[in-house]
Parts: C-alpha cells; structure tokens; sequence
C-alpha cells in the first residue's frame, strides 16, 4: 500500500533528546562557551509496515553549530545519531544524482544537498517528499511512472546509416552548442512534480523533465529519427497539456529552462 505526499499532518514531538555531536558535520566544534543555535526541523514520516496509520510530521531539533550548512547535513546527522528509522534518498551529496529531491517548506523542489539551512533559529523548516507523488517511505518517492515516461522518448541516438567509416558521429561547435541547458538534466523530478498540469494528468502528460528529455534528442544533429519523435507527441496529452505556469523553471536545481524546451519543441511540431 502507497500513501500520496500530503502536506496537512499533525505535528509530532520527538521521542528522545537531540543533542548529540555529529560525527557526519565537517563544521568544527565551537568553543565550549559558544551559544548554541537550536533548530528545528519538521520532517514528513509515514511507513508502509503499518498501512492504517495515517502520515504524520515528526519534529526533530538540531544544533546548527554542530551541524553541516546544507538540508542534507542535517537529515544524515538525523538519521545517524537521533533517529534510524527515518528514510530519504541520497548518493552523491554534489547535485549531480538528483537523489535527494524533496519538498522544501511546502514551497520548493529542490534538492537537499544544495539546499542550504536557513539559520533564522525561530524558523521551522518543513520537509516533505515530493509533492503529488505516491510515497514508498518517509520522503522517498515512488518515481516509477516518471521513469517509465522517460523510458517511453527512447532517449538515446537513433540511425538508419550507419557512422562515415566506422567513426563517432561529428558534430560542428554550433550544433553541439544547441544542447546547453538541456543535457544537464539529472532526472531529480523536481520540475514535473512542481507542475499543477502534471500533478492531474501524469498518466498521459509526459511533465516537464521528460519533454526537456525529448527535446535534448529532438535538438541533437547526429539523431535521425526526429519525425518519428515528434509523431509521439503528436497528441492532446504528451505535450499539449503544459500551460506555460513556468513552475518548472522556476524550481528547477540545476538553473535549466524547461519551459522553453517546451516552446521550441511546440514551435518544430507547428512547421
């Protein structure tokens, strides 16, 4: 059984005392007389193992002078010292997997590991998994339609000839120059999941990610099949349904533009 993200849940006090020195933080210890800059942090928690339970949100409080600067310190210095059960994704802490996608104060999609702490103490943040996605635990989402939709524009070079005497496919400066801002995508969802049209349509509307996706090949000179992809997203649904909200490039980690691949590929489907 799967729950959806929810943002509506009660607040939970944390079971034990959270103060511990983190062994995860590279900040320095301060000095024993430094104060103390107490935070806490509200973090969503459902766990499939007990399905009629409903989701709750869980407080833990941190030293922020003891801790790391980025979201992601904190949730590791969490789960390490104060609490193990607590679940999220994360791999390479560098903004490169995409991993750690989550909700951010029920305002940003974003990624952890770049995300810094606001250090206003007063301030609770809250953390949600990604929003309008079912959810396998804690804040880790279910990505599995996301990724079966990226699977679905076949995202690799397509040929009918086969490469000028056994060698790679060129390409001149300008050509390879179209694909800045769109090969940098790492697939973190943070875009698709922030889009109002795509939190009601995402059976058929491919989201933003995706369509980016499609446009990096549709843009890219070596691939011969550009008809054949624009044929799959000649429909009501896989392209159509993007109103241009612009949330997508808004929220977007990585500073990309989906909104525009968007438009561009809109424009190639016109002529």
């Amino acid at each position: 059984m799967r729950t959806m993200a929810s943002v509506d849940a009660p607040t939970v006090s944390p079971s034990r005392p959270v103060e511990p020195a983190s062994k995860t933080s590279t900040v320095k210890e301060p000095a024993a007389d430094s104060e103390s800059l107490i935070k806490t942090f509200n973090i969503y928690r459902w766990n499939p193992d007990e399905p009629t339970s409903k989701p709750r949100m869980q407080s833990y409080t941190l030293d922020l002078n003891k801790t790391g600067p980025m979201m992601l310190d904190a949730l590791i210095r969490i789960k390490n010292e104060v609490d193990p059960t607590l679940t999220f994704r994360r791999s390479c802490r560098e903004g490169i997997c995409g991993s750690c996608a989550m909700n951010i104060d029920g305002v940003n999609n974003t990624l952890a590991c770049l995300c810094r702490i606001p250090r206003d103490a007063k301030h609770e943040t809250k953390i949600y998994p990604l929003p309008h996605t079912y959810v396998v635990k804690d804040i880790v989402p279910d990505l599995t339609q996301f990724y079966k939709q990226y699977k679905s524009i076949k995202p690799y070079l397509q040929h009918t000839d086969p490469a000028p005497n056994g060698k790679e496919y060129l390409q001149s400066k300008e050509e390879r120059k179209k694909l800045d801002g769109l090969y940098e995508c790492i697939l973190c969802a943070c875009c698709s999941t922030s889009c109002p049209s795509y939190w009601w349509n995402s059976e058929e509307y491919l989201g933003p990610a995706i369509l980016l996706q499609s446009y990096r090949w549709l843009a890219d000179s070596r691939d011969q099949k550009k008809e054949e992809r624009k044929a799959a997203l000649d429909n009501s649904m896989s392209l159509y349904r993007c109103h241009t909200i612009l949330n997508c490039s808004r929220t977007c980690p990585k500073g990309l533009n989906p909104g525009l691949a968007i438009a561009e590929i809109k424009k190639e489907m016109a002529f």
